[in-house]
């Protein structure tokens, strides 16, 4: 199985991290994570994930550096989840797949439910 190429962005602001929670209906839902994507066919990840997190967010941000890559395999699909170091610049906050989010320090990660993809970012940042 191939897998899902989805891009996401770890956001700073100051010392802070931003999460969100995915909405109940959606996969992966009442799950935390660091927000952004699918990218679509062709598009470059950087593109992919400043288009994603707009249209999910309403946010900006500058992307700051590539922070890693990991494939994790779910029960029917696999992802590569690329993750990329993020400045936070401004945000209307309009929630489209979320429905609650936060700015928090990084050691509070281990207090919420994150879906397992984004594990992996959990432990590198702890």
């Amino acid at each position: 199985m191939k897998p899902i190429k989805v891009v996401c962005g770890i956001i700073w602001k100051d010392q802070y991290v931003f999460i969100a929670k995915r909405r109940p209906e959606k996969s992966q839902g009442g799950l935390w994570e660091f927000p952004g994507g699918k990218l679509e066919e062709g598009e470059n990840p950087n593109t992919a994930l400043i288009r994603e997190l707009s249209e999910e967010l309403g946010m900006q941000v500058s992307i700051i550096n590539f922070f890693g890559s990991h494939v994790h395999h779910y029960e029917t699909i696999s992802i590569e989840l690329l993750a990329y170091e993020c400045k936070f610049v401004s945000a209307t906050f309009t929630l489209t797949d979320h429905d609650e989010f936060k700015f928090i320090m990084p050691k509070d990660l281990n207090s919420y439910t994150m879906a397992a993809a984004d594990q992996f970012i959990v432990d590198k940042l702890l």
